[in-house]
C-alpha cells in the first residue's frame, strides 16, 4: 500500500480508503457485522490505514461495527466520520448548528468507542446555520482534542472557498479534505474543485469511484439490471440507471474492455487506477460490500496503467465543456 499526504496536512493516508456505508444495512444490499470485521482487518493487514464512515450510515450501525472492529488496532487508523443529516426526530437533530455538531460528535465517539475522530466532515451545506457557527464549533472540537482534522463534502465551490476564507481570517482549523462523487462517469467536479483544492491544499477523497457499480464491467448495452445498487436507485438519485446507461458511458466501457484485455486488469482496478492518477486526489474511497470485492479493489495498488492508456480514458470520459470554460480555454485563460 502507498500513502499520500491528505491535502496540505502532514497526515498520511493510504491511497485506498475503506468505505463502510453498507456495513450494517439489512438484506443483500448490506454487509453483516462479522463479515465487516473480517474486511476491516484484512484491509489493515495489507497496509490500509484510512477508514471512512458517517453517523447516518445504517442509522449509526456502521459506526458501531467499525468501533467494535478497531478496538485493538485504533492507533493504526485514520478514522473519518461525518455530521449533518438527521439522527433523530427533533428539530435540532440535524444540520450544522453548534448544538447538533457537538451532540453528534459525542454520539459518534461513543459508537466508535474512541476518544478522538481523526477526520470530521461536514456532510453537506446547511442553508440555515451561518457557516461561521459551524466552523467555530469544528475548531473548538479540534482545540478540545476530540477531532484532529476537518473536511467538507457536497459543498458548492463558492461555499467551500468562503469557508476556507473564514477559517483563515479567524485562525481556525481549516478543511484539509474534500469528499465528492468522482469517477470516469462523473467528472463534474473538475470544472471547479480540482483547481480550487490544488490551490488551497485540500485533498480530494472521491466517493462513488465505480459509478455505483457501472464501471465494474458487469453491465452491457440493452441489459437493464434487475438486482444491485443501480437497479434499486430512484431515477432522481445520483447513481440511478438512467444517469449511467447513456452512450458516453458505454463508450467509456468499450475503452475499459480493451484495456482490461490488454493488461489483465479488472474494470474496477482500471477505474480506481485512473482516479489515483488525477491531480488533487489523496485517497479513493472503495465502498465494497463483500470480501471478494475488497480483494479485487485492493489489487489496484499493484496495477500499472501506462500514461497513454490514462489519456485514452481522459479523452473518452471528458465532461461536456460548458460556458465559461469553453470561453476561457479559447482565449487562453485556462
Amino acid at each position: 500500500m502507498k500513502y499520500r499526504s491528505l491535502g496540505r496536512s502532514g497526515l498520511l493516508v493510504s491511497e485506498l480508503c475503506l468505505g463502510t456505508m453498507v456495513f450494517g444495512e439489512e438484506g443483500s444490499r448490506g454487509t453483516d457485522e462479522n463479515t465487516a470485521h473480517r474486511m476491516i482487518h484484512h484491509f489493515l493487514d495489507v497496509g490500509g490505514n484510512h477508514i471512512d464512515t458517517a453517523n447516518v450510515y445504517a442509522g449509526g450501525q456502521s459506526e458501531e461495527i467499525v468501533g467494535h472492529a478497531i478496538q485493538n488496532r485504533r492507533d493504526e487508523i485514520v478514522l473519518a466520520t461525518k455530521v449533518r443529516f438527521p439522527m433523530g426526530e427533533g428539530p435540532n437533530d440535524q444540520g450544522l448548528s453548534r448544538h447538533h455538531i457537538i451532540n453528534s460528535v459525542e454520539d459518534s465517539l461513543r459508537r466508535l468507542q474512541t476518544d478522538t475522530i481523526d477526520l470530521l466532515y461536514m456532510h453537506c451545506w446547511d442553508p440555515i446555520t451561518p457557516i461561521e457557527e459551524s466552523l467555530r464549533a469544528f475548531d473548538d472540537l479540534v482545540t478540545a482534542g476530540k477531532v484532529r482534522y476537518i473536511g467538507v463534502s457536497n459543498f458548492k465551490a463558492w461555499q467551500l472557498m468562503k469557508a476556507l476564507d473564514i477559517s483563515d481570517a479567524n485562525k481556525w482549523a481549516r478543511f484539509v479534505a474534500a469528499q465528492y462523487q468522482y469517477s470516469l462517469v462523473v467528472r463534474d467536479i473538475e470544472h471547479e474543485f480540482t483547481d480550487l483544492c490544488l490551490s488551497e491544499g485540500v485533498g480530494i477523497t472521491p466517493w462513488g469511484p465505480l459509478g455505483g457499480g457501472f464501471l465494474t464491467g458487469k453491465y452491457h448495452r440493452g441489459d437493464r439490471p434487475q438486482h444491485g445498487r443501480l437497479a434499486m436507485m430512484p431515477e432522481e438519485t445520483e447513481e440511478s440507471w438512467q444517469r449511467r446507461a447513456i452512450e458516453r458511458n458505454w463508450q467509456i466501457q468499450d475503452v475499459m474492455d480493451d484495456i482490461a484485455a490488454n493488461y489483465d486488469l479488472s474494470h474496477s482496478q482500471i477505474a480506481l487506477a485512473w482516479l489515483l492518477a488525477q491531480p488533487a486526489v489523496s485517497s479513493v474511497i472503495i465502498g465494497v460490500r463483500t470480501p471478494e470485492q475488497l480483494e479485487d479493489n485492493l489489487k489496484t495498488i499493484e496495477a500499472k496503467l501506462p500514461a497513454d492508456e490514462i489519456e485514452r480514458l481522459n479523452e473518452v470520459s471528458a465532461p461536456e465543456e460548458g460556458y465559461p470554460y469553453r470561453f476561457m480555454r479559447l482565449y487562453g485563460s485556462r
